[in-house]
């Protein structure tokens, strides 16, 4: 079996959100699992997010709230990435949000929601998981 290419992933903090610690051991334990990880920092944009993304040729786009502006950040990110032609590459949110708004974020399309209380080792295995069942781009 021939070696995979590492699975890359783009973490941002978009908004206002100015708490990056939980983003940041995401972005470690992704990278100790042996994926390529991008941080984008605090405060960035969905357009900032988007063209990095792209420019980085990601896998996945991870953006991570704790401000409640998940309801207006998300769609606008679905937005941007379809009009990038960049559709595959899948979007997952982390932070805090109402149960109610994580059923509606993923009918738009965010493919997966891991919520504060998500252990490391899951959260490495549903990005595993998902790049999986995309299969190669």
């Amino acid at each position: 079996m021939a070696d995979q290419p590492a699975i890359r992933v783009l973490i941002a903090k978009v908004g206002l959100d100015g708490h990056d610690r939980g983003v940041k051991i995401v972005a470690r334990c992704l990278r100790d699992a042996g994926m390529d990880v991008i941080y984008t920092g605090l405060h960035k944009t969905p357009e900032d997010v988007v063209r990095a993304a792209v420019d980085e040729d990601v896998d996945v786009l991870g953006i991570s709230l704790l401000s409640g502006a998940h309801m207006t950040i998300f769609p606008r990110v679905i937005a941007l990435l379809e009009e990038a032609g960049a559709s595959d590459i899948m979007l997952v949110g982390g932070g805090v949000m109402p149960d109610e708004d994580a059923t509606a974020l993923r009918a738009m399309g965010v493919a997966e929601l891991l919520l504060q209380d998500t252990p490391p080792d899951a959260i490495v295995a549903a990005i595993r998981r998902l790049v999986a069942e995309r299969g190669p781009r």
